[in-house]
């Protein structure tokens, strides 16, 4: 997404005050989240009875390709969810920048904690069931880690916030269908569970835009066109991510169709963002700019599905013929 001017003062002001107005509902939404957040323990999650020593200090067996029983795309997908999960301290450095004080703070805390114990969960999982090479995966989180994340340009608090509510519900879905995907009972219900905090999550951010609509609609609007219009997940800095999201998207875990159908469209509509009267010049125009990018996108997601139904059906003869 290119740089997004923030030079206008009056801008930067109006956001700031906007923040402060919002301090209520940050609140609010904190203690609801946990009065409805249920405990969890990712142990109880873990077949560790499928489990033995690796090779190296302990002296266990080597890995090899042949112990991975799950579908290639659900590896892949639970490797990148779970490099996604391991920035979480370049996450928590973004967001925390944005203050520490009062709710904020404490939620901050809150979600960065429940976000750590899905990576916890993923990771065990993985490596007691030996459905991946421990080493190549270690090895790919000192790359992705070490890479750090950096918030885009020009992103504001609420831009932050904004792009959370997205993302939140684009990962509970691609956690949901990696774990319908894997043919595991155990891995499915890990990834029902982790999706239900996502969903929560999700309702935290989508909360606080809703309220910032209501405050400053104008604000709210450039803010989700920003964010629809340049989105992209935090793994994308993942090497060969695009190869990776590719097959994701073939195997239908997390598609264009998806993301148009199940993320953003809900989201809008729950906003009303195009149903809601009171905006102001600016408003209506990023508001026109964001239905004119839905409806391309709405294309290039049929286009997409129409080529994936050929790809599918090439691999089929393929593998028929190797038969």
């Amino acid at each position: 997404m290119p740089p997004i001017d923030r030079s206008d003062r009056s801008t930067a002001r109006a956001e700031h005050s906007l923040l402060a107005e919002l301090q209520p509902v940050v609140e609010s939404n904190l203690h609801r989240h946990l009065g409805v957040a249920r405990e969890w323990f990712p142990h109880e999650y873990i077949p560790w009875s499928r489990g033995r020593n690796f090779d190296g200090r302990l002296g266990g067996e080597p890995w090899a390709p042949s112990e991975a029983t799950l579908p290639d795309v659900a590896r892949t997908s639970l490797v990148v969810n779970l490099l996604t999960e391991d920035n979480l301290p370049g996450y928590h450095f973004a967001v925390a920048e944005f203050g520490k004080d009062g709710a904020w703070g404490t939620w901050v805390d809150r979600w960065t904690a429940e976000e750590a114990r899905h990576g916890t969960a993923l990771r065990d999982y993985l490596l007691v069931t030996r459905a991946v090479d421990p080493k190549a995966l270690e090895r790919a989180r000192m790359v992705h880690m070490s890479a750090g994340y950096d918030r885009p340009d020009g992103f504001s608090a609420l831009h932050a916030i904004a792009y959370a509510a997205f993302q939140e519900l684009a990962t509970r879905i691609s956690h949901r269908n990696t774990g319908q995907v894997s043919a595991d009972p155990d891995c499915d219900a890990l990834l029902a569970r982790i999706a239900a905090d996502e969903n929560l999550h999700m309702v935290f951010y989508r909360n606080l835009v809703d309220a910032a609509f209501e405050l400053a609609p104008d604000i709210a609007l450039r803010v989700v066109r920003d964010v629809v219009m340049g989105f992209e997940m935090p793994g994308s800095t993942i090497k060969d991510f695009r190869r990776k999201s590719a097959e994701i998207a073939i195997a239908g875990i997390y598609d264009l169709r998806l993301h148009h159908d199940s993320v953003l469209m809900p989201i809008l509509r729950t906003l009303r963002v195009f149903e809601r009267g009171g905006i102001g010049p600016d408003g209506e125009a990023a508001r026109e700019e964001l239905a004119s990018f839905m409806g391309q996108l709405d294309k290039k997601a049929t286009s997409f599905t129409d080529r994936r139904e050929g790809i599918r059906a090439a691999r089929a003869q393929r593998q028929a013929a190797t038969v």
